[in-house]
């Protein structure tokens, strides 16, 4: 640990050219995703679609990601991430076609987000169960640090950059560009290169319907595996619907408007990249227990002052500690899984954390939603943000053993 260097992951010749590919790649995706909802609001003047579409995108995540678990183990992860980026590139390509052409209906829009939604869903857990494959189990911290720092970086300049291009041409430009960023993700996969005692192989076929409950019973099983999962789900549950719930506070509790609304998702989004940097200089270190408890602690207190502040430099810190709490919880989760999983389950285990990281959000969002309409927004955001805080600390009391994880 000790020799250790910062962004060591890099030095691998097949990580770099994933992570550069990666980050042009999401770049595009962030452009699109801006330049989605922007099309949608014009196309109906209806927030109940915006809303819509954000389902569409992410309830296949909730469906078919633990499916995508079992193909990650029985295929070459390599062969699934460029399969995947070259069907996304071909559906941003009719996205940009049918836009620029003008007959571009809500409804297709609706279509392509469920369709995109659902590569993801096959595309995360091969691509999370990749990095050890390409850095080794030393280096795996590290790689997904670096990797969430290229998500989080991508989701800062996506945005603004597409809204310069939508200014100076026109929204199918944004579509345009993202198709093409996937070519970088393509040539990266194709000019990567392994032994072959470095590219694990794809487990022994059993059924589809074994292998599921195989992955289950293993998580069931296990008691690291399925309190690191836990603590991923209460964040994602009660936490994360606070995304939801920023436009709300930045017109009529904080009263900033449009531009206080940009500032407050940069200052999430700011305080996300700062601690996967932080985590990416740090390296591998014992006590990743102990941060995933701490981690998450941090993200809870924020969002609570967050949820009753009226004033707004404080409101903009306490999001910049979400952002560092949440993405350090997550990153500390991801590489403790990976270490203490099989190879051969590796897909499985991480297709159950998308699931839970990403599905029970959307599942919370409902929820969450759904008493701010009964309560108001912030009685429902400090409700949440207490439970979060009051979940992650009957972990650490009902299984203390969790600070020990990752301590050797």
């Amino acid at each position: 640990m000790s020799s250790f260097k910062p962004f060591a992951a890099l030095t691998y010749r097949n990580f770099r050219l994933f992570w550069v590919g990666s980050v042009i790649s999401l770049t595009g995706t962030w452009m699109h995703s801006a330049a989605q909802g922007w099309l949608v609001f014009e196309l109906t003047n209806s927030p109940f679609y915006l809303g819509l579409t954000s389902t569409a995108s992410t309830l296949p995540i909730l469906l078919f990601t633990l499916l995508g678990g079992v193909v990650a183990d029985r295929m070459s992860k390599k062969t699934i991430i460029m399969t995947t980026q070259i069907v996304l590139m071909v559906i941003a390509l009719i996205m940009a076609t049918i836009v620029s052409a003008g007959v571009v209906k809500v409804w297709h829009v609706l279509i392509i987000a469920f369709l995109i939604g659902s590569v993801h869903a096959f595309e995360i857990p091969a691509r999370q169960s990749f990095f050890i494959e390409m850095v080794g189990r030393e280096n795996l911290l590290n790689a997904i640090a670096l990797n969430s720092a290229a998500f989080h970086a991508a989701r800062m300049a996506g945005p603004a950059v597409a809204g310069v291009i939508m200014g100076i041409w026109s929204i199918a430009a944004c579509f345009y560009i993202n198709t093409l960023s996937f070519i970088a993700a393509i040539v990266a996969l194709i000019k990567m290169r392994f032994r072959p005692e470095d590219e694990k192989r794809p487990a022994q076929k059993k059924g589809l319907y074994k292998e599921f409950a195989e992955g289950v019973k293993y998580i069931f099983s296990n008691q690291k595996v399925f309190t690191l999962i836990l603590s991923v789900g209460i964040i994602s549950f009660f936490g994360f619907p606070y995304i939801t719930f920023l436009p709300v506070y930045a017109k009529e509790i904080l009263k900033t408007g449009a531009t206080g609304l940009g500032i407050l998702m940069g200052c999430a989004g700011a305080g996300a990249f700062t601690g996967a940097i932080i985590l990416a200089f740090r390296g591998d270190f014992s006590g990743k227990g102990l941060l995933l408890i701490v981690s998450g602690i941090v993200f809870s207190l924020a969002l609570l002052v967050f949820s009753i502040s009226m004033t707004i430099w404080l409101s903009y810190l306490m999001l910049f500690l979400v952002g560092l709490g949440a993405i350090n919880q997550i990153a500390t989760a991801n590489s403790l899984l990976q270490l203490n999983v099989p190879d051969e389950l590796r897909g499985r285990i991480m297709s159950s954390f998308t699931t839970v990281f990403l599905g029970m959000s959307t599942i919370g969002n409902f929820t969450v939603g759904s008493y701010a309409a009964l309560v108001g927004t912030k009685t429902a955001l400090l409700t949440s943000s207490v439970f979060c805080l009051v979940g992650t600390l009957l972990l650490v009391m009902k299984k203390p053993e969790i600070l020990d994880i990752g301590s050797d």
